[in-house]
């Protein structure tokens, strides 16, 4: 049988120990004053800024990824538009 208190949800300080992040998060934001981390997308909190960015790569990466792709940007971001955008404001004044 799994062992419901693993080491991720102890508390570093304390030692206290947690069967859920959740619980852990509540415990060191209640217990020791600490500032929580959240994630921007989904809500989730965490204790470290690092678990925070783990996190994001790992459950929203390809949403992350999508909106970086310069195929998902509209039209008027692409920089060939842009540019015949603005040549077509000077091209009538030659």
């Amino acid at each position: 049988m799994k062992n419901p208190f693993s080491k991720k949800n102890n508390c570093i300080q304390c030692e206290a120990k947690f069967s859920n992040h959740e619980d852990l998060v509540v415990h060191v934001r209640h217990e020791h004053h600490k500032t929580i981390v959240k994630c921007q997308k989904c809500g989730k909190e965490f204790i470290h800024e690092k678990d925070r960015l783990h996190h994001a790569r790992k459950e929203h990466e390809e949403e992350m990824r999508e909106r970086s792709n310069r195929s998902s940007y509209p039209d008027e971001y692409n920089t060939q538009s842009r540019v015949d955008k603005f040549r077509s404001r000077f091209s009538d004044k030659l």
